[in-house]
């Protein structure tokens, strides 16, 4: 049911974070496996780390803000490992200060990222799977802050509130393709960027407002996105799926 064995899988935001998680899990399972992001000597690790476990991957260098660009990547991806059948839309960044603090270079970066990014990687990706004849999956990487928010990241919930509203749109436009785009919306996860934050007053108050009372683990997020790219998910377009320890359901 949840069968990706030689599909191609484009990541995009693929050299850290939950991008590098994601395509070791999609290689795991047996993928052939495009991380797409800015830096090379970052995603020269990642792929040597996944080669080195089996697992079938290639790199491409993508700024997701350039249209110009994205084609290109596509192409490139596609000569070594064939039509691409499915995309994770995870390339993302975050502006972190009040409202009245950020300025319209913040403000153009994670919106450009976040939310322009995400929709050029789909546009081009769809285009690519209807010439192709790939009835694929889009996967956005949305977030819980798109549904509810948070003080101090406006720009960053506006994006993703974007997306997710973006996702909607698509999957409507898109389903006469038989291409499925639905978002996976992440809560608050433990990684090495926020362990700071998590071990503050703050950061502890914060997971006390979770009804599940701590932080998710990269691995509980695995099988919902398996369920969005795989055939298991079949039937689903147009979805949010939130993973995110019951937080969008605590009290108010």
């Amino acid at each position: 049911m949840f069968e990706i064995n030689d599909q191609h899988v484009l990541v995009t935001g693929g050299s850290s974070g939950f991008g590098r998680h994601f395509a070791r899990l999609l290689a795991s399972h047996g993928a052939k496996v495009t991380i797409a992001a800015r830096r090379a000597e970052t995603l020269a690790s990642v792929v040597a780390e996944i080669t080195a476990a089996g697992g079938q991957v290639q790199s491409v260098v993508l700024d997701v803000t350039r249209a110009d660009r994205i084609d290109d990547a596509m192409k490139q991806a596609e000569a070594g490992f064939g039509p691409i059948h499915s995309v994770v839309n995870n390339a993302g960044v975050a502006a972190t200060k009040p409202a009245l603090d950020q300025d319209e270079r913040a403000w153009d970066s994670v919106v450009d990222t976040n939310l322009k990014g995400v929709w050029l990687v789909a546009q081009a990706a769809a285009r690519r799977m209807i010439d192709n004849k790939v009835k694929g999956a889009i996967v956005n990487i949305a977030s819980i802050l798109g549904l509810r928010v948070a003080g101090a990241v406006a720009p960053y919930a506006i994006s993703k509130a974007g997306v997710i509203q973006m996702t909607k749109a698509l999957a409507l436009e898109w389903a006469r393709y038989g291409i499925r785009v639905n978002a996976l919306a992440p809560g608050y996860f433990a990684t090495e960027l926020n362990d700071d934050f998590f071990a503050s007053e703050s950061g502890k108050a914060l997971i006390k407002r979770i009804p599940l009372r701590r932080l998710g683990e990269l691995g509980e997020l695995d099988g919902p996105l398996l369920l969005l790219v795989s055939g298991a998910g079949s039937f689903m377009t147009g979805s949010v799926v939130a993973v995110d320890g019951g937080h969008l359901v605590s009290g108010l």
